[in-house]
């Protein structure tokens, strides 16, 4: 806990001096200060992937809306028409990207990278579409250093993130699991047959056939006929 207390700590100072020190730096960042800084802290955060194709993909679905808004200004429509092409082909260029590379830029941080863009300079855009050169680059310098501030707050907790969830399924598991297993049910006692004896008899004739006799219990006893002498 004291981890993630110090990394947002870190993480509030750094867009706090962010905007404090906007009009030193030269840089337009107080209004997107926030909206950088919590973007860049949810791309350090989430175990996914390295921090490095993490920080790639939001860089390339930055780059992708930026994209967008030059086709915007260049090509399409300033309509409804216009803008929904610019989005569809936006968020397309983004899943071909990640089934590209086949997870190994993940999607959601791509997502992540043109939300940043579009949250930081539709405004912008569109109160005056023709500035887009100049406007962009101002917007794109101040949401990246914003960004780049909050992930450097928080992308050495994606580790610990991580582990933390391990152990935390693992013990889901382990109270999920039955506790006691059940008895196997003890086998049937056999069932009790009659013993049958065979043996000599004083009582046996010596010719005809044997008799059996009743013992005592359930066995039964049958006595042989002795040998015929020859």
């Amino acid at each position: 806990m004291r981890r993630y207390i110090l990394a947002g700590l870190v993480l509030a100072v750094l867009a706090t001096l962010l905007v404090v020190l906007s009009d030193a730096l030269g840089l337009d960042t107080e209004g997107v200060a926030l909206l950088g800084g919590a973007l860049g802290g949810a791309l350090g955060l989430v175990p996914d992937r390295s921090p490095a194709q993490r920080a790639g993909a939001f860089l390339v679905g930055f780059v992708v809306a930026w994209i967008g808004y030059a086709l915007r200004a260049a090509v399409l429509p300033d309509a409804t028409a216009g803008r929904a092409v610019a989005v569809l082909a936006v968020l397309l260029v983004c899943l071909a990207v990640g089934a590209a590379t086949r997870g190994r830029l993940p999607l959601w941080a791509t997502l992540l990278g043109a939300a940043a863009m579009a949250g930081a300079y539709e405004t912008t855009y569109a109160a005056d579409p023709t500035a887009f050169l100049s406007s962009s680059a101002t917007t794109a310098t101040s949401i990246l250093v914003a960004a780049g501030a909050g992930f450097v707050a928080t992308a050495l907790l994606g580790p610990q993130v991580e582990h933390e969830r391990e152990v935390e399924r693992s013990g889901d598991d382990a109270r999920t699991a039955p506790r006691h297993t059940a008895a196997a049910p003890a086998a049937a006692p056999a069932p009790a047959t009659a013993a049958t004896t065979v043996a000599r008899d004083d009582a046996t004739p010596a010719t005809g056939t044997p008799r059996v006799v009743r013992r005592e219990g359930n066995a039964w006893h049958l006595p042989l006929q002795p040998p015929t002498e020859a």
